[in-house]
């Protein structure tokens, strides 16, 4: 039974008013998928799911609750890795899904820009984008299924922020409910706009606690011509970064992607994922995938970076390399990469971070991080991959073979702790793309000065003084 502090019955009914009959669930049997986290580490209750259909929709039901005193939790493909789209446990929170607000309203191709409802899911705008020959960038793991609206809302990364930014550098406009139900249009698709402050930055990476992201303006960009995929092995990540460096150089910044993976990685993915297979025999420790796009066919990309490995090769900074031929030989490596994520479950219980640090003190932070968790846990196998080109690393630690994975997951909030000592003392960040939501939200304020948590503070208070906006999140 909920424990809506309301009556029920009277509730949904308004709701139902708003959203029509197939607009709400109610039930506990529905409502499950929702209020679980797809890593299974956060499990709430719900009093509803909403689906509103428009954005008019989604104003009505924020001015009810808000007059009612009731939570609103934004989600969209509940997707997240911190629990930012779960209620709490007291079933007095809403669920409010923007899976029906999934139209594309307008491409405008000549101004490289196309407008889309938040409930659209990623890969549908690539798909959108590419029909009208231009490139909508951000590209991560869950985009079959994650919604931009979420995407926006926790500033996703994934594997092009090197060359095209984060997804709040991805954005031109944006319409926001606000917590008293107000809309605010933003939706301009101007490049420059120096009329005060820019109130959609406010919205982006706010996990929905300052405002709900119903629509937005996003940037396109010419779709590459060229594309090439490479994976080398290097012998240390300091060989990695001066790889980066160089490439960058000879390719006038046409480096897209720069994935470094640990020998114990592409080793997991090659025993339990099916269609992974290491293409280079020499072992190595450590492996870097990297894709260069380039502005026409036929230009001098491929001839560019064979000439820079050769270069690498003869120093020492590389040690092989392989370059995809074709299509498929492109997505068998990335195959190699995708896996390595997903192979770790195999391994047992992983204990997992985000982080960044500037590109410089990568290799610094992974010896340091490496021996400190090796000395808290014996046996811990650290498989510290990611974006090496923005600095973003998934220091990922699977169990000690034989370890009780509940014995291991204990030690998560020490082991954490640890880590990110570690990045703050190198200049880094405990998210660097995944958001706070609950996981992360009393480290953070470990780490964020006294002025900063006041200016956070005075924010949410000012756009959302009875804290109905996800309520329980981030600040």
């Amino acid at each position: 039974m909920s424990s809506c502090p309301y009556d029920d019955s009277r509730i949904h009914a308004a709701l139902e008013e708003i959203t029509g009959p197939q607009g709400i669930l109610t039930a506990a049997e529905d409502l499950e998928s929702y209020v679980r986290d797809q890593r299974g580490k956060y499990h709430g209750r719900a009093c509803a799911v909403v689906f509103p259909r428009s954005t008019e929709e989604v104003s009505r039901i924020v001015r009810f609750c808000s007059n009612e005193g009731i939570g609103m939790v934004p989600q969209g493909g509940n997707t997240g890795l911190v629990g930012g789209s779960v209620p709490d446990e007291s079933g007095r929170e809403i669920i409010l899904s923007l899976k029906r607000m999934n139209r594309i309203r307008a491409m405008d191709s000549e101004n490289f820009t196309l407008t889309v409802e938040a409930g659209c899911i990623l890969q549908d705008i690539q798909n959108a984008a590419a029909e009208a020959d231009r490139l909508f960038p951000l590209s991560l793991g869950a985009e079959g299924t994650c919604q931009i609206g979420g995407n926006l809302s926790t500033n996703a990364g994934g594997v092009q922020v090197l060359r095209y930014g984060n997804a709040r550098d991805l954005v031109l406009g944006l319409e926001v409910v606000l917590a008293d139900g107000r809309i605010w249009n933003g939706l301009r698709g101007l490049r420059k706009d120096n009329t005060g402050y820019d109130l959609k930055q406010l919205f982006l990476g706010a996990e929905g606690t300052l405002g709900i992201i119903t629509a937005a303006v996003l940037k396109l960009y010419a779709r590459p011509r060229e594309i090439v995929t490479a994976l080398a092995t290097v012998p240390d990540p300091d060989s990695a970064v001066s790889l980066l460096s160089r490439l960058r150089t000879a390719s006038g910044e046409s480096v897209t992607s720069f994935e470094l993976m640990p020998a114990r990685g592409i080793e997991f993915a090659c025993r339990h994922i099916e269609g992974c297979r290491n293409p280079l025999d020499a072992p190595s420790p450590w492996y870097v995938l990297l894709e260069l796009f380039g502005g026409r066919e036929g230009s001098d990309l491929s001839e560019t970076l064979q000439e820079a490995f050769g270069a690498c090769l003869e120093e020492g900074l590389v040690q092989d390399a392989v370059l995809a031929q074709n299509e498929s030989q492109r997505r068998e490596l990335w195959r190699l990469r995708e896996g390595l994520v997903e192979a770790q479950k195999h391994e047992g219980a992983s204990i997992k971070h985000d982080v960044s640090v500037p590109v410089s003190e990568v290799p610094a932070f992974l010896a340091e991080a490496t021996k400190i968790v090796t000395d808290l846990v014996e046996g811990a196998r650290p498989v510290p991959f990611g974006h090496l080109g923005d600095g973003n690393i998934h220091f990922n630690i699977s169990q000690p073979e034989g370890m009780d994975p509940r014995a291991f997951l204990a030690r998560w909030d020490e082991v954490n702790r640890h880590v990110h000592d570690v990045v703050a003392r190198l200049g880094g960040s405990i998210s660097a793309e995944h958001g706070i939501g609950q996981l992360k939200r009393e480290e953070n304020m470990r780490f964020k000065s006294e002025v900063e948590i006041d200016l956070m503070r005075s924010l949410k208070y000012a756009l959302d003084p009875e804290d109905l906006m996800n309520p329980g999140k981030l600040v």
